[in-house]
């Protein structure tokens, strides 16, 4: 008697249940078809964030260290000054003196020629 008292208390638990059960293809999807669009808005955003740090940051950073490397690497070819720049007659070429001046208005006497010099 106790074997078909515990075959009928488990043949109905297990009936209960299935009529509530929930399947994971279930045509509704819930939360979770919400839950995967925002996971690819965010890593279309994502993308495109560091799209443009690598465009607009990286690559004009890495060029600038390019050139500044190329700078040192001159100077130390010749013996800590840069290289004299050939003397073409339209180089510097001024008409009218500037109010200041022959120099530019930025002159830095490490990387520009001095034009008093020339006079």
């Amino acid at each position: 008697m106790n074997f078909l008292a515990r075959n009928a208390a488990c043949a109905t638990v297990r009936a209960v249940p299935r009529g509530s059960r929930k399947f994971a293809t279930d045509a509704t999807g819930g939360d979770y078809f919400a839950k995967r669009q925002a996971i690819q808005e965010h890593a279309q955003a994502s993308t495109e964030l560091w799209r443009k740090i690598s465009y607009y940051v990286a690559f004009p950073s890495i060029v600038v260290c390019m050139a500044w490397v190329y700078n040192q690497h001159e100077k130390e070819l010749h013996g800590g000054k840069l290289p004299e720049a050939p003397a073409y007659e339209y180089l510097n070429r001024r008409v009218k003196p500037f109010p200041w001046g022959n120099n530019s208005l930025f002159f830095n006497a490490e990387v520009n020629k001095d034009m008093e010099e020339e006079e």
